[in-house]
């Protein structure tokens, strides 16, 4: 058994990338897939060499495993970071969304409107007092006063609304 375990373990060292493929065909990552997700989002524009340094692996290992990872699902896609003041985008609120059914189909018809309005950044459902809390990005807060006015409080099911302005942002994008 031993003698077994010791060729397991130098085929293991010299394949490791068929290997590491293997048990990830499985759905399953390892640290190197975990490095190179990491290493991603810190900038999804970095080159395969250049991610293959940074997780110590070499070009074709890291770029099959990269190409695994977005067939897989692990990684959804790439995204451009703006500067939102440059684009005049820089006021930020989170906005409470209370429903008057919270059905599904009521559920569904509220995500599906809020997924087509620009301004909301984000919209996540919530456990607690309300029942969404959205994240809007506008140019100032007379134009979030209209987007909450005109476009938030005329989504599906919507009773009622509180907003908190954000004064400064201190950690956006995981950055």
């Amino acid at each position: 058994m031993q003698h077994h375990l010791t060729i397991f373990s130098q085929l293991r060292r010299k394949t490791e990338g068929i290997f590491v493929n293997m048990v990830a065909s499985g759905r399953e990552i390892d640290q190197f897939d975990h490095k190179i997700i990491e290493a991603l989002v810190a900038d999804g524009r970095m080159s395969i060499t250049d991610l293959a340094k940074r997780v110590g692996l070499s070009n074709t290992p890291c770029q099959v495993r990269l190409k695994r990872l977005i067939e897989d699902g692990y990684i959804l896609g790439f995204r451009a970071i703006v500067d939102v003041k440059k684009l005049g985008r820089n006021h930020v609120a989170f906005t409470e969304v209370k429903l008057s059914d919270t059905r599904e189909h009521a559920l569904n018809a509220f995500n599906v409107a809020a997924r087509k309005l620009q301004e909301v950044e984000e919209c996540h459902m919530i456990a607690g007092a309300f029942d969404y809390l959205l994240k809007i990005r506008t140019s100032d807060i007379a134009n979030y006063r209209h987007v909450l006015g005109e476009k938030i409080s005329s989504l599906p099911f919507v009773s009622s609304t509180s907003t908190f302005v954000a004064m400064e942002a201190i950690k956006e994008n995981g950055a």
